[in-house]
């Protein structure tokens, strides 16, 4: 089965959320530049992430983080990110539709969030 990307927009999120997720993205970008460099990229786990920051943060997205710069060093050969979004996959984003509306909750730095998303026709087959 092909793999299906769907990039949804969140739905009016509140200034906590949009302040935590622009941290997290900025964790993530300095890890992401910061993992480029290291010399065993290839072997890299989650653990990993220690060496760079004694900070908390999801390993799902350390995981992703890592597959991410894997592929774009090997096949694109990445010298630097500007901006490494967090990604999440299937294994740790959760989709559910209250009503009308659908909502996507995924790890965040402390907790698990919910935010409602935007949900256009062409998305409704895959949501």
């Amino acid at each position: 089965m092909p793999t299906i990307t769907l990039k949804l927009e969140l739905y009016q999120p509140t200034k906590f959320k949009q302040a935590m997720y622009e941290r997290m993205t900025q964790i993530n970008t300095e890890f992401a530049n910061w993992l480029l460099l290291h010399p065993n990229v290839n072997k890299a786990t989650s653990k990993i992430f220690k060496e760079f920051s004694d900070e908390k943060f999801p390993s799902a997205i350390i995981n992703q983080t890592i597959r991410d710069v894997k592929s774009q060093k090997k096949h694109q050969q990445a010298r630097v990110f500007r901006k490494m979004w967090c990604s999440f996959n299937n294994q740790n984003l959760k989709v559910e539709k209250n009503g009308d509306f659908y909502t996507v909750s995924f790890p965040m730095l402390e907790k698990r969030i919910g935010v409602p998303v935007v949900a256009r026709p062409y998305h409704q087959q895959w949501l």
